[in-house]
């Protein structure tokens, strides 16, 4: 395996067909870093959507009230999508029509999201905001995400790439998509003036009483920042869970009269903020409204447990499921080093040794493997229907992980029998409807120094172009990196 097919397929998405590779396979990464551009023009003319999350949150409670469900109920009614799909002809048209349109809204930024990859001349970076954007997993589990989740990943995630973590974090995580996935905007502090207000009026209601929710505060401390042996306690959860009360979405209809907006969809509402001083890890944080979460967010993201945290996801993404330790060591280093400069750490990952092995380190997963087929073919035109078809098929569509730990990263879980067969499938579907000549030449082309004998073989064998193409496809050299 050659340094060139490393740089090509090890840090990014393939060579895209017509494209020619020559050059430092390192200064090839290392340019990519200036030319990244976080807003092409697919994502800058799309619509923008950071003030639609209130507007079904809003038709679901009208929908509830006429239903008359218990409040207690929103988060669980709000939670499973496929049920309220089958549903959909037994609610209001005004409701249902919000449903389609949310719908609507994700296919297309899924189709955008792999065209942008697709299409891309700086696909090591791509590869980088993919990670980056599962590593802050947000997911179109519940309405109102539909209309965020993309500008979750366009708006908290592209820009900071190549910045500083904690920007990214603290970007990431009061970002509407987020808020409105691990429900923090509809968590109140229990001494706030917003609950004492509530209090005084629940002898004539019996509904229950909105509170306190711990889930962002600690998907923060387990998933993001230090890890899951990060060495917080539950006491530094409910802390920090108290620090983030207040953090919503603008256009609530209850918090509208005392919301401060914030760019992109966020609001704090500091009427719902839990007052008081707050201890997380041993550090005290002064009562300063918004600014409280804010201030223990920063120092979480220069933690030293998060350093090692950060540095081994990124090894075992790039460099294999059981990542070298001398690989996350360095990375460990560099984080603590710059304070978490991710250009920093780029490019400590691309000079270290132990990413030019020439062995394969890594199966690709199957957005990763859709994408680069895509970029061999020449595929980049499809429909976004036809994308997020695919991506369903394969087993990972944007922004639908199964948990807020995001889409998982070890080849146990892509490369079962099942799964291999459904790209075998779709790989003979690609390959009949683009052109399908020189697929040698192109083989050679997109994995420089590395194609085998035995693939060479089978292609020159192919009783079609159409079939070599389709083998190329589910080739070793395309299911490894």
């Amino acid at each position: 395996m050659s340094t060139a097919h490393i740089a090509l397929n090890r840090f990014g998405f393939g060579l895209r067909r017509g494209d020619t590779f020559s050059g430092d396979p390192q200064r090839y990464l290392l340019d990519q870093m200036d030319a990244f551009d976080p807003t092409p023009r697919l994502i800058a003319e799309r619509p923008d959507t950071s003030d639609k999350a209130g507007e079904i949150l809003e038709m679901l409670r009208q929908l509830r009230l006429d239903r008359r469900t218990d409040a207690s109920d929103a988060s669980s009614a709000m939670a499973d999508m496929q049920a309220m799909d089958e549903a959909q002809n037994a609610v209001p048209a005004e409701v249902r029509g919000s449903y389609l349109r949310a719908a609507q809204t994700l296919r297309r930024d899924a189709g955008l999201r792999t065209k942008v990859a697709a299409i891309s001349s700086t696909p090591m970076a791509e590869r980088l905001v993919h990670f980056w954007a599962n590593h802050f997993s947000v997911s179109a589990a519940k309405p109102g995400t539909h209309y965020q989740v993309a500008n979750h990943e366009f708006s908290a995630i592209r820009p900071h790439v190549f910045g500083n973590f904690s920007d990214m974090l603290r970007a990431a995580v009061l970002h509407p998509a987020m808020l409105l996935y691990l429900d923090q905007f509809r968590s109140v502090g229990p001494n706030s003036p917003f609950q004492q207000r509530r209090a005084q009026r629940r002898r004539n209601n019996d509904r229950p009483p909105q509170g306190l929710n711990e889930n962002l505060a600690r998907e923060v401390l387990e998933l993001h920042t230090l890890g899951v042996d990060g060495g917080y306690s539950q006491a530094d959860v409910t802390e920090f869970a108290h620090a983030l009360t207040g953090w919503t979405i603008n256009g609530l209809r209850q918090a509208r009269r005392f919301s401060e907006p914030r760019p992109g969809g966020a609001a704090f509402v500091l009427f719902a903020h839990e007052p008081g001083n707050r201890s997380v890890l041993g550090r005290t944080y002064r009562d300063t409204g918004s600014r409280q979460a804010e201030a223990i967010l920063s120092d979480l993201a220069s933690h030293p447990f998060t350093a090692r945290f950060v540095a081994t996801k990124l090894a075992r993404h790039f460099a294999g499921d059981i990542p070298p330790p001398a690989l996350v060591s360095a990375l460990e280093a560099d984080f603590l080093r710059t304070g978490g400069d991710l250009a920093s750490l780029t490019r400590t990952l691309i000079g270290a040794p132990e990413m030019w092995t020439p062995e394969p380190v890594k199966f690709r997963q199957p957005f990763e493997w859709f994408v680069s087929a895509l970029r061999i073919t020449g595929a980049d035109n499809i429909s976004n229907r036809r994308i997020a078809g695919a991506l369903n098929e394969i087993g990972q569509v944007p922004w639908r992980a199964p948990s807020p730990a995001g889409y998982d990263d070890l080849e146990g879980s892509w490369a079962g029998p099942d799964a291999l067969f459904r790209r075998v499938e779709l790989a003979e579907r690609i390959a009949h409807n683009v052109p399908a000549d020189g697929i040698l030449a192109r083989a050679d082309a997109a994995f420089p120094g590395a194609l085998s004998d035995g693939t060479r073989t089978w292609l020159s064998r192919a009783e079609s172009g159409a079939q070599a193409l389709g083998l190329l496809l589910v080739s070793p050299e395309m299911m490894r990196r």
